[in-house]
């Protein structure tokens, strides 16, 4: 049993068993089980970026956790009160006209009885399985986390001997198949940005993603419950269970000959190259930040004919390509609420703002979604399609876009200076898992010269690597 008496976490036990290797396979598997539930599904496909942008959503899911794990009390309640808030926005009506909320008890519930199960089977595959004590413990303090976040804990059975019957009843009667679950399984590893060694090796590492996508898709598939693959009608690839047993057998391995620099956190970092979690993943980054600044030198000697020449403006994307690449981020075609909600979310959860200036931002994004229906929507169907964006995208009105600039701006700059500093504007936009900026401020950014460039980027009119990134997975 893992030794969990140093730590304060009211969840010690599942931060220990997070800490392998083999939680990074538990998560995506425990993900697939999520998306197949009617609740979640018709929340990430109506009112979610998660289909066109799943590896964000994923390095968005990772920090969560890791605040949620923080022995500061603080910093736990502070997530689950912003983790909260985001749920409590995801309403609406899907594809088959049943109401969901991302309230909806049920479907809380089922996200950690899902990471309970997988965690569960991940030590099972791996050859160490838990004993039936240690999975006591571990129930408990998932319906105590169901409890932390406002939940009747009631909403999981109160024993253990009693989940497993509940949780064969969901495989059974409740999940469905659905384009995300799909997505999970087949498009989270082609969307997957490369490590900074590769950033400029596009072509080797579409190849490689190419290899490894398929790999990880049998691997997955074959980890998930035969009630579950019976009822959504997913077949097992040929060799799928070799290769699973061979990946979760690996990862047991790992664990045991390289504790703590096989972690899914330090591992994260090989992509995420910040400084602000474990000394293991400080290594790592430290490692690939000299071989990115290599590489800059790299790029530096060798010129680059794409990039703007001196005393040039760059040219303005065509408006179908920013259309496509920016503002639709739900990816169906059309621009509408949901789009701009999910920008707002994502720069709310980057800055980890607080109820009232969270809701500042929504309120400024709602306000530019309303000036651009009111100039663009002409058939007032609620939506925005790329033809009447193309058709009226030289004549947008702007008092609302300045407006949200301001408030950006005022989010951002955390220390109230007046000014974002190189620090503050990183943190407004990295990358998950991408930490390096294709461009950054040479001196502290008034909140003119922020306005500026936001309206450049968000009309339309100039191109911004940086911004592009916060909007993109790239």
């Amino acid at each position: 049993m893992p030794d969990t008496t140093q730590s304060t976490t009211p969840y010690p036990l599942l931060r220990e068993l997070a800490g392998e290797l083999g939680w990074g396979l538990a998560m995506v598997r425990a993900v697939v089980l999520q998306t197949a539930h009617p609740q979640i599904a018709a929340a990430l496909m109506e009112d979610s970026s998660f289909l066109t942008h799943p590896w964000r959503r994923l390095h968005n899911t990772m920090v969560s956790m890791q605040r949620q794990f923080d022995e500061r009390p603080e910093v736990r309640e502070r997530e689950i009160a912003r983790l909260n808030r985001l749920h409590a926005r995801l309403t609406g009506v899907g594809p088959d006209g049943a109401a969901f909320s991302g309230m909806d008890p049920e479907a809380r519930a089922w996200v950690l009885a899902t990471l309970f199960e997988s965690t569960v089977a991940m030590r099972r595959r791996s050859a160490r399985p838990l004993g039936w004590a240690t999975q006591e413990q571990l129930y408990a303090e998932f319906r105590q986390m169901l409890a932390d976040f406002g939940d009747d804990p009631a909403a999981l059975p109160e024993r253990l001997a009693h989940f497993w019957p509940y949780y064969e009843q969901m495989l059974s009667e409740r999940l469905e198949h659905s384009a995300a679950v799909d997505s999970v399984l087949h498009r989270l590893l082609d969307t997957m940005p490369p490590p900074p060694l590769l950033r400029d090796q596009r072509t080797a590492w579409a190849a490689l993603r190419s290899i490894a996508g398929p790999v990880a898709a049998r691997v997955t598939i074959a980890s998930l419950p035969p009630t579950f693959r019976d009822r959504v009608q997913i077949n097992t690839p040929v060799l799928s269970e070799a290769l699973m047993a061979g990946a979760y057998r690996s990862t047991g391995l790992a664990a045991l000959c390289l504790p703590g620099v096989t972690n899914p956190w330090a591992l994260a970092d090989l992509l995420d190259t910040d400084e602000d979690h474990q000394p293991t993943s400080a290594v790592f980054g430290a490692l690939l930040r000299g071989a990115s600044a290599i590489t800059s030198v790299i790029r530096a000697v060798r010129p680059n004919p794409t990039a703007s020449q001196p005393g040039r403006e760059p040219t303005a994307w065509p408006a179908a390509h920013f259309f496509t690449h920016v503002l639709d981020q739900t990816g169906d075609g059309t621009i509408a609420w949901p789009d701009l909600a999910s920008l707002a979310r994502e720069i709310a959860s980057r800055l980890g703002l607080e109820a009232d200036r969270e809701a500042e931002v929504y309120a400024a994004f709602h306000s530019w979604w309303q000036e651009l229906s009111t100039a663009l929507d002409t058939d007032g169907d609620g939506s925005i399609s790329l033809q009447e964006y193309v058709d009226g995208a030289s004549t947008l009105p702007a008092p609302a876009l300045v407006d949200l600039a301001n408030v950006l701006f005022d989010a951002t700059d955390s220390d109230h200076s007046g000014t974002i500093s190189a620090q503050e504007y990183h943190r407004l936009l990295h990358t998950g898992f991408s930490h390096e900026l294709a461009t950054t401020p040479g001196a502290d950014l008034t909140k003119t010269a922020f306005r500026t460039e936001f309206l450049h980027f968000m009309a339309g009119r100039r191109p911004d690597p940086a911004w592009e990134r916060l909007t993109t997975d790239s």
